[in-house]
């Protein structure tokens, strides 16, 4: 039950972003929502890479032939979860800015009033 945990707060990240992402009307809510749900991913793929009694793939001193009881993790998850972190992060910053924009323009950030007042 406690190797569940990880995937239980995978699904609970994923469901409150999609929550703020389909039922709240104001752009940073959906922001904040987008961010969240990119971290129920990055905490999946972390998870996916996990095992048992396993050490970090890095360079270590082990005699030529010594093996490891549990191996080694996998090094391509934690390598997508840092390059999908650094994206996540711009994808951030330009989401902002667009809320920027909008409420400069507009100024509201809430998506039915904006559809409104299409020329």
């Amino acid at each position: 039950m406690i190797y569940n945990i990880p995937y239980i707060a995978v699904a609970a990240l994923i469901m409150i972003g999609l929550y703020a992402i389909l039922f709240k009307r104001n752009l940073i809510k959906i922001v904040i929502g987008i961010t969240i749900l990119e971290s129920g991913v990055n905490l999946f793929l972390i998870t996916l890479g996990y095992r048992k009694n396993a050490v970090a793939p890095i360079y270590t001193n082990l005699p030529e032939g010594t093996s490891i009881p549990g191996g080694m993790t996998l090094p391509v998850p934690q390598a997508l979860t840092l390059t999908s972190i650094v994206i996540g992060v711009a994808v951030l910053a330009l989401m902002l800015a667009i809320s920027v924009q909008i409420y400069k323009r507009y100024g509201t950030l809430d998506i039915s009033k904006i559809r409104r007042l299409k020329g």
